[in-house]
């Protein structure tokens, strides 16, 4: 009788300090995946020096105009991407679970994030051409979620608050990025204004990743 394999799930990192509370909700969905099953990968974007910088470098010389999507399309085509590249991709299409880990800077991704995301999510590869776009491209069928924190509190991020509401600063992030390239995005695990909470609220916010991360969870969709 085969064995089925467990589930798998892709944990990207994107925080500079290692004792974060985003490091911390980083290792606690990891922890509760694991506890579950599951098969985790980890990608510590910060510690491993990533090139966030996508420029025709990393490229076979071209004529003309520097394209970075055309270039991408002919490096998958061809299997020429860059090697850290290559690995992450593989990592990817791998996962059943992408995480991505973040603060919320300036309301949206860390630069080293955003990219990650420009080098690895290439076209030709995850989404465009015969990969598709949204429901029929290449990652349709796995499921991703945002894990992150905020420098302000919950109230300020409502539509009446001093920010307005959450959901604006992450659609960019679920719709275009995400849904994009054809996952089933989860509902966000946030975590409001961690440096201005006592150790007991941190605690509390920790519980509530880990209850985020743990089955049936997983399985509710946005």
């Amino acid at each position: 009788m085969t064995e089925t394999p467990p589930p798998t799930a892709l944990i990207v990192r994107a925080h500079p300090e290692p004792s974060s509370f985003s490091t911390a909700q980083a290792h606690r969905a990891r922890q509760t995946l694991e506890a579950d099953g599951w098969a985790v990968e980890f990608v510590e974007l910060y510690a491993r020096g990533f090139d966030p910088v996508l420029d025709r470098g990393e490229f076979a010389p071209v004529d003309g105009p520097f394209k970075p999507q055309r270039e991408q399309w002919a490096a998958v085509g061809e299997g020429t991407l860059a090697e850290e590249v290559r690995a992450d991709l593989d990592r990817v299409l791998a996962a059943d679970l992408l995480v991505l880990s973040f603060p919320l800077w300036w309301f949206s991704v860390p630069a080293i994030l955003k990219g990650w995301l420009d080098r690895v999510f290439v076209m030709g590869g995850v989404a465009g051409g015969d990969a598709g776009l949204f429901e029929t491209a290449r990652l349709a069928g796995r499921r991703a979620v945002v894990l992150t924190t905020t420098g302000g509190p919950a109230e300020a991020f409502t539509a009446d608050g001093a920010f307005g509401d959450i959901d604006r600063f992450l659609f960019h992030i679920h719709r275009g990025m995400l849904e994009f390239v054809g996952y089933e995005v989860l509902e966000p695990v946030i975590t409001y204004g961690p440096a201005h909470l006592d150790d007991a609220e941190r605690a509390a916010g920790l519980l509530a990743v880990e209850a985020a991360f743990r089955l049936p969870a997983l399985e509710v969709t946005r």
